[in-house]
């Protein structure tokens, strides 16, 4: 799906502290403070998501519009048979159907986050970001469903070294203990009826 990135941060070094906190909300990782005590942002990387805008303490930073727009996007509808096949495999290990919405606020399928890490070398949720655009919204749902992908595909990321970008994974109805399905004490959650559930709706085939 193609998506468009219309502007871009432009940190104003006059106001810029050093403070670090939109070098810790940069879901792209496209802004650092240096050496000088200034942030510097990537422009190659950044995707205009706001974050550092919203956070700053010291209206350092604007969003400036492009005179022509970034494209990002991972499209799958020119994707081989097999390549396809590859996408599906790799859904179905995280237990997330191909054609599931996992960023409501970009639009981002799961079938897209799967072929950036199987074709485009995605490895971190950082990268998916920059590739796709997931994440660049309110950066919170989504984060669960990108690492259930990312460790289907055997790559274990660790949260950016004191930032406040993402937290670790919640577990998923498949990794409930068994003795809690059990339980009638937490017959109350239903437990089984989710399993089946979703089980039934991975086992159709987009």
């Amino acid at each position: 799906m193609t998506r468009y990135v219309v502007a871009q941060a432009k940190v104003d070094e006059e106001k810029c502290t050093g403070c670090t906190i939109c070098e810790r909300v940069c879901p792209t990782l496209s802004i650092k403070v240096g050496e000088d005590r200034k942030a510097h942002v990537d422009i190659e990387t950044c995707v205009g998501c706001g974050a550092c805008f919203d956070r700053c303490p010291f209206d350092a930073i604007t969003l400036v519009m492009l005179e022509q727009p970034k494209v990002i996007g991972v499209k799958v509808e020119g994707l081989s048979e097999e390549e396809y096949q590859k996408v599906k495999e790799l859904c179905k290990k995280a237990r997330i159907h191909p054609e599931q919405v996992v960023c409501f606020c970009t639009g981002t399928r799961a079938e897209e986050i799967a072929a950036a890490i199987l074709f485009h070398g995605a490895k971190t949720p950082e990268y998916v970001s920059r590739l796709t655009g997931a994440r660049t919204g309110c950066k919170t749902e989504c984060i669960q469903p990108i690492l259930r992908l990312l460790e289907a595909a055997g790559y274990k990321p660790e949260p950016p070294k004191g930032g406040w970008q993402w937290y670790g994974r919640t577990a998923t109805v498949w990794e409930i203990p068994q003795d809690l399905f059990e339980n009638p004490e937490y017959a109350k959650y239903r437990f089984k009826e989710d399993k089946a559930l979703l089980e039934k709706l991975l086992a159709d085939d987009p």
